[in-house]
């Protein structure tokens, strides 16, 4: 009689999923492969995204890859093709179908080297959206910084809307280790680092939503809501921003938005006109003080929200098509 096998014990991942580290030029990344996230970035050392662990469950969209679409759909609900469809609602204090399909979906890899890495999921059919597309990811590192490359492909016979855009919480200077016990004991002794850091948002216009739900009332002038004009450099403050803006300023095709520590260099996030809107938000969580205003979210976006209602930026994706955009983060 045989002697039974003995059980292989099968590798356990971290609850982020696969992780995969790629380093060039000073900057050295970690990309963790459910939701083909960025979860750290440093240049020379210095965190310029806010990590967090491999074994921790990601906090939120933290550095997500967000795809069919980014932002919300007010309601869950949209008409495409002439048919209504329903969403599931990911946020349900507010009743919206927030951040896509893919954030906390399994990437598998398609290239590994070191400098950068490619990974692919592909959303199958289902109920609110009943289309199969790829989503690939690209994270390449160089010289000038991170760019992360997003396409999406129609692998199905219909027509489908298409949307996406990274999360990360950009970090001009990292938290005094003091500091961070201080706010994660709730002490309150330090003042969250957003406050004191410079934004140069080069954006003329803001799309105002209301206050319960962030559905979107109206695009306006930024110079109407002078809380939200940083087309010139200022320092952040106790500013609440949780807003999508458009009317972007560019320098040769690209649109730059700096954070700043004083004199003390910062961070930047650039990209091209591939993505026309950008949404920013303050990472206010008062009732979470270890993460309350611990980073600035700086959101390129290939549509504006709730998009496929508005049509504001949606990109139609023929059978057989595909869909790039492209952003990149830099040190300063």
């Amino acid at each position: 009689m045989a002697e039974p096998r003995s059980a292989v014990p099968h590798p356990i991942e971290p609850r982020s999923g696969r992780q995969l580290r790629i380093a060039a030029h000073g900057y050295e990344a970690d990309i963790a492969s459910v939701g083909a996230t960025l979860r750290a970035l440093r240049f020379e050392g210095r965190d310029l995204v806010v990590p967090f662990d491999a074994d921790e469950v990601r906090p939120g969209f933290r550095g997500a890859t967000l795809a069919p679409w980014p932002n919300r759909i007010v309601d869950g609900r949209y008409e495409f093709g002439g048919v209504e469809h329903r969403l599931p609602l990911t946020e349900p204090e507010r009743g919206q179908a927030l951040h896509g399909l893919v954030a906390w979906s399994e990437f598998a890899d398609r290239v590994v080297d070191p400098d950068r890495v490619v990974l692919a999921s592909t959303i199958e059919p289902q109920s609110g959206y009943p289309f199969r597309v790829e989503v690939e990811v690209e994270y390449r590192l160089d010289a000038d910084g991170l760019t992360q490359t997003v396409t999406g492909r129609n692998l199905g016979v219909d027509e489908a809307p298409w949307g996406t855009g990274p999360h990360p919480y950009l970090v001009a200077e990292p938290m005094p280790v003091a500091d961070v016990a201080d706010v994660a004991g709730g002490t309150g002794s330090a003042v969250p680092p957003v406050d004191g850091w410079t934004l140069l948002l080069p954006a003329s216009a803001v799309l105002t939503v209301t206050t319960d739900r962030l559905s979107p009332i109206a695009l306006e002038p930024v110079e109407t809501h002078p809380d939200w004009d940083f087309r010139t450099p200022r320092r952040i403050g106790p500013t609440f921003i949780d807003h999508a803006f458009t009317g972007l300023s560019q320098m040769g095709g690209s649109t730059t938005v700096e954070l700043r520590a004083g004199e003390r260099g910062g961070v930047a996030l650039t990209w091209d006109t591939a993505c026309p809107w950008v949404q920013i938000h303050t990472a206010d969580t008062p009732d979470a003080p270890a993460t309350h205003r611990r980073g600035l979210a700086v959101e390129p976006m290939t549509c504006a929200p709730d998009a496929f209602n508005s049509g504001a930026g949606l990109v139609v994706l023929e059978p057989g098509a595909a869909h790039a955009a492209s952003w990149r983060i830099h040190a300063l």
